[in-house]
């Protein structure tokens, strides 16, 4: 029945092709067979890697007789959240406007004009063919009323477009941002609030520039203790190395076992920048574990990465949660032996009992083992989990997050030395910049080389930005920072929100909804505001545009309420604030080259101008030395670009000449330089933040 979902690029639609009930994808001709036939739409919401997606799929969707209710009275339409983050929204808002709350699945009934008239999330198989029933009589005895409620919930979803007051994020405000998240830290546990937890990644590097920037002890305490609970705990993969989406309780032991691209990413910058700023050799194993985990299990035939992994494993058609990832005692003392096992359970947490369901634990490390047993010992379970069955991998690869991955395994890799991880990143911005672009228009996602008709969103302009620039500083290529500014020069132009400040999530060529979504509000992701506001504040710090700089500040002002109100929702445009707040600061570091893979090289056919000469490698030591330390600098977001003096398309090269003929680092604060210096005490010494 559902035979219009087998062609689609979205893992998620392809998984419903074989469904009784008979989907449409979001369309035009969807609505207008609802006007054809006077009947509701029935409009589900989720994703790929979604447990409860999975169970309401097969409790109601596979079933007949749910199906036949369906197809009879309603016309459904399947959407995958993550390659239509606008219908998302606008549906999402809806939802929790009528119940209070949101997530997925997402049910949601709509007018054949899209106006939602009676939205929920996951129903059991009983309980939804009620919801059936009643909406379909609804629909037909009381239409009036129908109409009424859906045009209150229209007007309501509305209001939140509207945007915030400006207020701005002074030192003051920024101080009381950290505060508030100190009253709402869980002290014991790490992290904020109470169960489900999900790893605050945007929070947590907003809480490290506080640090870099005022050298207040309680933000990097926030950092460290959330980062060690989340790394011991049973969110973490101890084995494959990645997180896992958020944590069911408290104390991180029980994940929900999807394993998504955006977190990782994140998190993967959060491990790095806490490295960086403590030389914490838990927070450097991390880092190393979830690139690896990012580059050996999301990497795609087409060089971008994949979306994720799902919640389940399916087992004889049927999806059981968690079951590649946990173990019992007797599980692991097969693969290990009688001496082993028994140690491992005691160093891994696994228990008679259990910690998760049917007496089976999720791997902890509470403490440090002895490395040596450890690697061999994590070696063989790794080797036997492979022989278990694996989790669906969903292999679309959507831009935002792509981008977010690009950002930081250019810029952790640059900072500790790891060219295999930039090279990554250059190769994934190479295809999205082949392939995502089309007619000058960036796009939302791609499956196998194919690009998808849902065209990008502010996030992903911003994130794919951000990324780009990143790879400028990573590699000193001129061509990263040029195709930024363009895709930045035309996201300001669609997205932005006029004299209110801020961007709107749809672009002004996008399809028009029933609403236009702006939410600025970050979640597991950046919002398309933050994102935005991160680009456009880097843009600023690499070409000295005074345009980019006032429209980072105006964008960061547009969010400064909800910064003010909900720190821990807007971690994205607070770390932006921070960055702004501290200069930005610049570094140039002239005389060396970076390689495309953010190895220092030395350029002899640009050096040796006049009567010195820098072609040997005493001089490329002393370049990498100083940006080594440059990179290495714990501080509120600096740029760092290396090349040489005058470098063609690189604005913080230009008039920053060699000195004495040899390498130099060029400091500057706020577009205000301080002299050129020519050792890494000295660049070290002048990104000490000011207190």
């Amino acid at each position: 029945m559902a035979e219009r979902l087998r062609s689609a690029t979205s893992p998620y639609l392809r998984q419903h092709a074989d469904n009784p009930v008979d989907w449409w994808p979001w369309s035009d001709a969807a609505f207008a067979e609802a006007r054809r036939r006077d009947v509701p739409v029935l409009l589900s919401v989720g994703y790929a890697a979604c447990h409860w997606c999975h169970v309401m799929a097969h409790e109601s969707f596979e079933d007949d007789e749910v199906a036949a209710v369906i197809n009879a009275g309603f016309v459904p339409i399947k959407v995958d959240r993550e390659e239509r983050p606008d219908v998302d929204a606008v549906y999402m808002a809806a939802t929790t406007a009528m119940t209070g709350q949101g997530g997925w699945p997402m049910t949601a009934f709509l007018t054949p004009d899209g106006e939602a008239f009676h939205c929920g999330t996951y129903f059991p198989r009983d309980p939804f063919l009620e919801v059936l029933g009643a909406v379909r009589d609804a629909w037909a005895d009381a239409r009036d009323a129908v109409a009424e409620r859906a045009g209150a919930v229209t007007e309501a979803i509305a209001r939140t477009t509207s945007g915030m007051p400006a207020a701005p994020l002074d030192d003051a405000e920024l101080a009381a941002a950290v505060e508030t998240l100190s009253a709402e830290a869980d002290t014991t546990h790490g992290g904020f609030g109470g169960a489900p937890k999900f790893p605050p990644s945007m929070t947590l590097d907003h809480l490290l520039r506080h640090h870099a920037r005022t050298g207040n002890p309680e933000a990097l305490a926030m950092v460290e203790r959330t980062a060690e609970a989340m790394a011991r705990g049973g969110i973490y993969d101890q084995l494959g190395g990645g997180f896992a989406r958020y944590a069911v309780d408290a104390a991180w032991v029980v994940p929900h076992f999807e394993k998504m691209l955006a977190d990782n990413a994140q998190l993967l910058g959060v491990y790095a920048r806490l490295w960086r700023a403590t030389g914490s050799e838990l927070a450097e194993r991390v880092a190393h574990e979830t690139a690896s985990f990012i580059l050996r299990d999301l990497s795609t035939a087409s060089r971008g990465f994949a979306s994720s992994l799902d919640a389940d494993t399916v087992v004889d058609g049927h999806g059981v949660e968690g079951l590649t990832y946990v173990w019992t005692p007797a599980q692991l003392r097969e693969v290990l032996g009688d001496d082993d096992g028994a140690r491992a359970a005691q160093v891994l947490g696994v228990t008679e009992q259990g910690t998760f369901e049917h007496g089976a634990s999720t791997l902890q490390m509470p403490g440090d083992p002895d490395p040596d047993w450890w690697a061999d010992v994590r070696a063989r379970l790794r080797v036997a989990r492979l022989e278990r069955p694996q989790p669906h991998r969903d292999d679309k690869v959507v831009t935002a997050w792509n981008g977010i991955a690009i950002a930081t395994l250019a810029d952790a890799g640059a900072m500790m030395d790891q060219p295999l991880w930039v090279a990554a990143a250059r190769q994934c911005a190479t295809y999205l910049l082949s392939e995502h672009v089309v007619e000058g228009r960036l796009y939302r996602a791609s499956r196998g080389g194919v690009v998808g008709d849902a065209l990008a969103v502010a996030a992903d302009h911003g994130d794919l930005v951000r990324g780009l620039l990143c790879l400028h500083q990573a590699t000193g290529e001129a061509q990263w920072l040029e195709s930024a500014v363009d895709l930045l020069d035309r996201a300001i132009e669609l997205f932005g929100a006029g004299e209110d400040g801020g961007f709107y999530d749809v672009g002004s060529d996008a399809e028009r909804l029933v609403v236009r979504p702006r939410d600025p509000s970050d979640g597991a992701e950046p919002s398309g505001q933050s994102a935005m506001a991160e680009a456009l504040f880097t843009a600023a710090a690499l070409t000295g545009s005074t345009r980019y700089r006032e429209l980072a500040e105006s964008t960061v002002q547009a969010s400064g309420t909800l910064a003010r109100r909900a720190p821990r929702f807007a971690g994205g445009v607070l770390a932006a604030a921070e960055a702004l707040a501290d200069g930005p600061r610049q570094v140039a570091v002239v005389g060396a080259r970076a390689g495309g893979d953010g190895g220092v090289l030395l350029d002899a056919s640009r050096v040796g101008v006049g009567a010195h000469h820098v072609d040997d490698d005493g001089d490329s030591g002393r370049a990498a030395e100083l940006l080594h330390a440059a990179r290495r600098a714990h501080t509120a977001g600096a740029v760092v670009v290396p090349g040489m003096p005058d470098m063609s398309g690189v604005p913080l090269l230009a008039d920053r000449p060699l000195v004495d003929g040899g390498p130099a680092a060029y400091v500057c604060r706020g577009f205000v330089c301080d002299r050129p210096v020519t050792t890494p005490e000295e660049v070290t010494a002048l990104l000490q933040p000011d207190r």
